[in-house]
C-alpha cells in the first residue's frame, strides 16, 4: 500500500471508529430531539472533523478529496443530519479560504477548524431553491460596507452558527458575504418538523438593515454565484454523494440483518426470492454508488475538466439509489420499519432529502444530459477535423 493510500485508509478507519462510538448510537435520539448536543459539536472540533477541509495553515487537516469523501461516507452512515451540518460548515470554510481576505481567513478559519465556531452556508430562500442565481436577498452599497436585506431558508446548522456565508444580489451582479451571526439586523428562527435531516438544526435567517463591513465581501461583486457559491456547492455536492453512499451501506446492513433474523412462512426472509431480489438491487446499487464516488474523487484530485460532471453523476445516482433502497428496507422490515425503535424509518426519511439538496435531481438530469450532448458534439468535431469521417 502506498503512503497516500495508507493515509486514506487510516483516516477512513478513524472516521468509522468515531462514528460507531460517538454518532450512530445516538442518531435516533438526536433525530427525535431535532438537534445535535453542543458537547458533540465540541467533540467534532477536537477530533478534527470540523477542520477536515481546512488547510493545515489554519489548524485544519487539509484532507485530499478521497479522504474527505471517505469521512463524509462514514458520517452519512451514522447520521445524515450531522453530515449535512459538516458539509455546510465545510462549504462555508471553502468559500472563505478561497475568496476571503487574509484578515478574514486569519480571524475565522482557525476557530472553524477547532470547532470553537460553526459556519453555515445560506443560499436557498423561501421561494428560491435550485435557481440559486435568482436570489432576492439584496446587498446595497453604504458608507464603509453593505446593507443586507432579505430572507434565507432551509439553512443547515444556522441555529448554532457563529457566522454565515450569504449570497445576495447587487445592482452590479451577485455577491457573497461572510456575516457574523451576532450582527444587528440578523434574526434566526429554527425550522421544526422536517421530514428528514431533523437534527441538522435547520433554520430561516432574516436580514433587516444588516450592516456588513467591506472586508466581509468574498471575491468581488459579480463573482458571488459563478465563483464563490458555485465552487462551494461543488464541494457540498461531492460530500453529499459520499454521504448517500454511506447511508446506502447502513440500509444494506440493517436490511440483511433483519432478513436473516425474521421468519415468515417457515423460513428466514432472506430465503425468499423476492426479498433476495430487493437485497441484490441494494447491494449492486451500493457498489455502483461507491465506484462513482471514487471516480469523482479521483477526477477531483487530478483536477481534470471532468471532475465537476463526475461529482454530479455520483450525486445523482447515489441519491436515487438510496431512496430506492430505503423504501425496500422499510418494506422488508414490515410494520417494525415504520416504528420508532429501528433506524430504518429515519433512513427512509433522510434518504429523500438527498434528491433535493445541493442541486435537485432534476437539475442533475439537465446538467448530465447537456454534458452528454456536448461530448457527442466534441467527438464529432474531432472526427471531422481528423478526416476520418470524410468519404
Amino acid at each position: 500500500m502506498t503512503a497516500p493510500a495508507a493515509a486514506q485508509s487510516g483516516v477512513a478507519q478513524e472516521a468509522a471508529a468515531f462514528v460507531a462510538r460517538t454518532v450512530a448510537p445516538h442518531a435516533d435520539d438526536w433525530d427525535r430531539a431535532e438537534a445535535v448536543p453542543p458537547d458533540v459539536l465540541r467533540t467534532l472540533g477536537t477530533a478534527g472533523w470540523l477542520g477536515a477541509a481546512i488547510g493545515p495553515d489554519y489548524g485544519g487537516r487539509g484532507l485530499d478529496a478521497l479522504s474527505l469523501g471517505l469521512v463524509a461516507e462514514q458520517f452519512g452512515r451514522g447520521s445524515v443530519s450531522l453530515l449535512s451540518l459538516l458539509a455546510a460548515h465545510g462549504m462555508a470554510c471553502r468559500a472563505i479560504a478561497r475568496w476571503g481576505s487574509p484578515t478574514l481567513r486569519r480571524q475565522w478559519l482557525p476557530e472553524f477548524a477547532a470547532g470553537t465556531a460553526i459556519a453555515a452556508f445560506a443560499v436557498s430562500e423561501p421561494e428560491i431553491g435550485s435557481d440559486a442565481a435568482g436570489v432576492r436577498c439584496t446587498a446595497a452599497r453604504v458608507a464603509g460596507g453593505w446593507r443586507l436585506d432579505g430572507c434565507k431558508s432551509w439553512i443547515s446548522g444556522v441555529q448554532v452558527a457563529n457566522a454565515v456565508v450569504v449570497l445576495a444580489r447587487t445592482d452590479h451582479g451577485s455577491a457573497a458575504f461572510l456575516v457574523d451571526a451576532k450582527m444587528a439586523g440578523v434574526d434566526v428562527q429554527p425550522i421544526r418538523g422536517m421530514l428528514g435531516f431533523r437534527a441538522a438544526m435547520l433554520g430561516t435567517i432574516e436580514f433587516a438593515d444588516c450592516r456588513v463591513p467591506d472586508d466581509c465581501l468574498l471575491a468581488r461583486v459579480g463573482f458571488g454565484f459563478s465563483h464563490v457559491i458555485g465552487d462551494a456547492l461543488d464541494l457540498g455536492r461531492f460530500c453529499i454523494a459520499w454521504g448517500a453512499s454511506g447511508l446506502l451501506a447502513a440500509v444494506v446492513d440493517a436490511t440483511v440483518t433483519r432478513a436473516q433474523e425474521r421468519e415468515q412462512f417457515g423460513a428466514a426472509l432472506i430465503k425468499h426470492q423476492l426479498i433476495q431480489r430487493m437485497i441484490a438491487d441494494m447491494v449492486t446499487d451500493r457498489s455502483a454508488a461507491r465506484l462513482l464516488c471514487e471516480a469523482a474523487a479521483e477526477a477531483r484530485q487530478a483536477r481534470t475538466p471532468s471532475a465537476l460532471m463526475a461529482t454530479n453523476t455520483a450525486k445523482y445516482f447515489a441519491s436515487r439509489a438510496v431512496v430506492r433502497a430505503a423504501s425496500d428496507a422499510v418494506q422488508i422490515h414490515g410494520a417494525a420499519g415504520l416504528g420508532p425503535d429501528l433506524p430504518v424509518q429515519r433512513y427512509y426519511r433522510d434518504a429523500k432529502a438527498f434528491e433535493l439538496i445541493e442541486g435537485s435531481n432534476e437539475i442533475q438530469q439537465m446538467l448530465i444530459a447537456r454534458d452528454a450532448q456536448s461530448h457527442i458534439a466534441r467527438e464529432t468535431r474531432k472526427i471531422i477535423l481528423s478526416g476520418e469521417g470524410v468519404v
